[in-house]
């Protein structure tokens, strides 16, 4: 029995965010009913590369949901919803907000005919503050709550980062986590609610130790000079002799003695200078290989291994041994890739992962909603 089996999803949702929130509901067991526009649907179809009729990227994030085509600007398609809105476990949107208000959508309204619905909106900055209204992608939310500022290149330059950390880490988890609890809460006062899920609030938490370095003693980050920004070669990315990196944090003092152990160098003829110290090492690094180090660290505890390229990783073998990438996804070419793995246990997940959904493959639920 899948967790949330039973559970009714209206996606309003489009790209990453909430795409990815209701993947996760749908891979417990959630029924999602995907809303897009008629002809083009989500714009994520339309990326490249395909797979099938659609991009890769929207096959990955919309596998085992279904398609509803209709056009919400217009009245009479909009009123053809009214029984799936009254049906509705959970409603995701990542509009602006007003959007939906304009629509007839709003929490507001939809709480009239369904109380019991958990109204999820997923944006930017929130339903609320100087910054709702204002346009801005995952790098803008880094950029403006500091995370962008602590990444820095030997340039000085923040670095772009290659993950979408808020859309998905402060956008798609936390939706997520608060359907879950709302879901929960339901259970005790039969009533649902109104989720304001902002990407950029949500980023905080991952800075947890500069906040709490910069509120109890006015020592607020800086690029390259704490811990986990570059100071110390104990938490260090180390170029080798062929050209690849090797990512080092031996941190605590049973892993750095070890490690200092196996490069040769003693402890009393490291520099006390951090600045001196990493250039020591680096210089001791740089003079071999990768697969020297990689074999000279081998079944030693110094929490170091090999920068790996994406390709290298998902052929690791423990994270073949561990089957992340054993569940296959099929297009209707005959075409097949790994589906992405999702943080949801295996004890929750269905079993054989379905296809993302021809766009309004689903409309006659539309049609017989009204009959019923």
């Amino acid at each position: 029995m899948q967790a949330l089996k039973g559970i009714k999803v209206l996606d309003f949702s489009t790209l990453l965010p909430g795409p990815m929130a209701t993947l996760l509901l749908a891979e417990a067991g959630a029924e999602v009913l995907k809303i897009e526009r008629p002809g083009s649907g989500d714009e994520m179809r339309g990326y490249t590369p395909k797979f099938g009729s659609d991009s890769v990227n929207f096959s990955l994030l919309n596998r085992g949901k279904k398609s509803i085509a209709i056009d919400l600007k217009s009245e009479e398609e909009r009123a053809r919803l009214d029984l799936l809105l009254r049906d509705a476990d959970v409603l995701v949107e990542q509009f602006r907000p007003g959007v939906m208000h304009r629509l007839g959508l709003d929490y507001e309204t939809l709480a009239r005919i369904n109380p019991r619905l958990i109204y999820c909106s997923i944006t930017g900055y929130g339903q609320t503050g100087p910054l709702a209204q204002v346009a801005a992608h995952d790098l803008n939310y880094l950029a403006e709550t500091g995370m962008l500022g602590l990444s820095r290149g030997a340039d000085g330059a923040p670095v772009l980062p290659p993950a979408l950390i808020a859309d998905i880490g402060g956008g798609a988890y936390p939706a997520v986590m608060n359907i879950l609890l709302a879901l929960q809460n339901r259970t005790h006062t039969g009533q649902g609610c109104h989720l304001d899920i902002s990407m950029a609030d949500n980023l905080f938490p991952f800075m947890y130790w500069g906040l709490g370095n910069g509120w109890s003693e006015g020592q607020w980050p800086s690029p390259g000079a704490e811990l986990v920004t570059g100071s110390t070669p104990r938490y260090q990315i180390y170029r080798t002799s062929d050209g690849r990196y090797l990512a080092a944090a031996p941190l605590e003092d049973k892993f750095w003695h070890t490690f200092l152990e196996l490069i040769n160098i003693r402890q009393d003829a490291l520099s006390k200078d951090d600045a001196e110290a990493i250039r020591q090492v680096a210089a001791v690094i740089a003079q071999q290989p990768a697969r020297y180090w990689l074999e000279k660290f081998k079944d030693r505890d110094v929490c170091t291994v090999l920068v790996a390229d994406l390709k290298e990783a998902v052929q690791h073998p423990h994270f073949i041994e561990r089957g992340l990438f054993q569940e296959i996804l099929k297009d209707g070419e005959g075409r097949s890739i790994p589906a992405l793995p999702v943080p949801i246990c295996a004890l929750f997940r269905q079993s054989v992962p379905a296809a993302s959904p021809v766009l309004g493959e689903s409309n006659k639920l539309l049609v017989e909603g009204q009959k019923s």
